[in-house]
């Protein structure tokens, strides 16, 4: 039975899964939403990954990489990348909401549980960047800091030279173990994604999401623009086929819809672009983290401008060219300056509407809707996470696709 089971190809098992958990979200409800403890198992392992794991990994990358300047010229080029297709996401979203009709229906209804986010500071979020306590950083999972602590920690070793080569031994050790945790981990997947989706259809059901179907299909709909068009020509341009780059990562695509979680799906992306496309691991174990933490396409770019949009028109405000200038630069500022605060959607809208005059309240509008629409969000981000690291790992030359998908990789179409 194993045996069968593992023949599967692992993408065919996870949409299986998928395809299944929708089935019984739409037959049987009440059946389905008592799937939910397979997803939360699930989640919990992905969970126990990412603290140790991006740790490890960055700590590795780091002394791969070698010199600090280089380390800090692919830093340099992740920020820039995830910048540029920040601003894009946005002129995509702005787009798609004046194409679309997405006026709001008259069954609309605010969410009377929904709650104002509060908004930090700048200062506030710097401060949070550096860890008073790495140990509490990593048992508390707080990854900005986890991220900054693992990088002085590898910029140290790599200073030392000889004289912490043991520690740097054991910090590449402890990455090649969580690489192998991660792996058992992923093996869960379909049963994770079969638990979360059968939940997620039975809990909020069809109807319920009519009266919100046009602002949700604009989201999604500039979701799969944005990947196909922006992500797709970004590999292309780096050399490889877009059909295969998605065949690739797809099965992580789908951890990253189900979960609604970046970093949950860390473990995932890693796996797919380093054994499926030919990253090296130092290039994944470097941008994917970064990326969960401050490339916000679908979070930061696309969400708020049709959001502001959508609540505009509830409102019945009427919004100029400079106002969509305006949600395009605060929404890419905020996808960077918002990184490794919680609820970093709605911290992000709330900071563009506030940019425009908008009133906050229309946040209660769509926020009963907010996982639906975090699926493709999140999808979205994971997807230009893997996207940037094809790219600077080709582009750097670090890309080294094993021998019997090298030609497959650059060729196939």
């Amino acid at each position: 039975m194993f045996k069968a089971w593992f023949a599967i190809p692992f993408w065919q098992r996870v949409l299986g899964a998928f395809a299944l958990g929708v089935i019984i979200g739409v037959a049987q409800p009440e059946a389905a939403q008592a799937l939910r403890p397979l997803g939360t198992l699930f989640i919990n392992a992905l969970k126990m990954l990412v603290a140790p794991l991006i740790f490890f990994a960055i700590v590795s990358a780091i002394l791969q990489l070698g010199s600090g300047e280089k380390a800090g010229k692919i830093g340099v080029q992740t920020i820039g990348l995830f910048l540029l297709t920040a601003v894009i996401a946005s002129l995509i979203g702005l787009s798609v909401a004046q194409l679309l009709d997405i006026t709001p229906s008259p069954d609309l209804v605010a969410d009377s549980n929904y709650q104002p986010k509060d908004v930090p500071g700048p200062i506030d979020v710097f401060l949070n960047f550096i860890p008073t306590n790495p140990i509490a950083a990593l048992a508390e999972g707080n990854v900005i800091q986890i991220v900054v602590f693992a990088a002085l920690v590898g910029v140290a070793i790599n200073q030392l030279g000889d004289a912490a080569k043991p520690f740097g031994d054991v910090m590449k050790a402890g990455a090649q173990v969580m690489y192998r945790i991660t792996k058992m981990v992923l093996e869960l997947t379909p049963f994770g994604v079969l638990g979360l989706m059968a939940w997620v259809v039975g809990h909020y059901g069809l109807a319920s999401l009519t009266p919100l179907a046009a602002f949700i299909g604009a989201i999604y709909l500039a979701c799969i623009l944005h990947i196909v068009l922006v992500y797709g020509t970004m590999v292309r341009l780096a050399g490889m086929s877009p059909w295969f780059f998605f065949k690739s990562v797809f099965s992580a695509q789908l951890v990253a819809f189900t979960t609604c979680s970046s970093f949950g799906t860390i473990p995932a992306a890693h796996q797919a672009i380093t054994e499926k496309l030919g990253v090296q691991k130092e290039y994944a174990s470097f941008v994917l983290p970064l990326g969960a933490t401050i490339n916000m396409d679908g979070c930061g770019g696309i969400y708020p401008a049709i959001a502001s949009i959508f609540i505009a028109q509830i409102y019945g405000i009427p919004l100029d060219w400079a106002d969509y200038m305006l949600i395009t630069l605060t929404a890419t500022l905020a996808s960077v300056g918002t990184a490794g605060v919680p609820g970093t959607a709605m911290v992000m809208l709330t900071v563009t509407l506030n940019a425009i005059g908008l009133p906050l309240e229309g946040i209660a509008f769509i926020a009963a809707i907010d996982r639906i629409i975090d699926m493709a969000r999140t999808a979205t981000n994971v997807t230009g996470d893997m996207a940037v690291s094809v790219v600077l790992g080709r582009s750097n030359q670090q890309a080294q696709p094993s021998s019997s998908n090298a030609q497959q990789i650059t060729n196939n179409d």
